[in-house]
């Protein structure tokens, strides 16, 4: 069991997926596309979002405390290397 948290527009909801092993980038912002349109992410719900709205996104993995897998889809920042 993996968690998406996706920050969009000012707001970041998390989201629970089961995943078949790894899953590139493209496929989590695909996935991001899908479940934000049908309204399966708390809070965020935007029916015709443009399929390339997460292209441009940054895709961040880290494990949790107890060893889950968090992904993090979030807009780039201006600062930082």
């Amino acid at each position: 069991m993996a968690t998406l948290n996706i920050t969009f527009n000012g707001l970041s909801s998390d989201l629970p997926l089961e995943l078949d092993g790894h899953v590139t980038d493209v496929d989590i912002r695909r996935i991001a596309v899908e479940v934000v349109r049908s309204g399966g992410v708390p809070g965020l719900h935007i029916a015709h979002l443009p399929e390339d709205t997460f292209n441009h996104y940054v895709v961040d993995r880290f494990r949790g405390p107890r060893g889950e897998d968090r992904i993090y889809l979030r807009p780039k920042v201006p600062f930082g290397a």
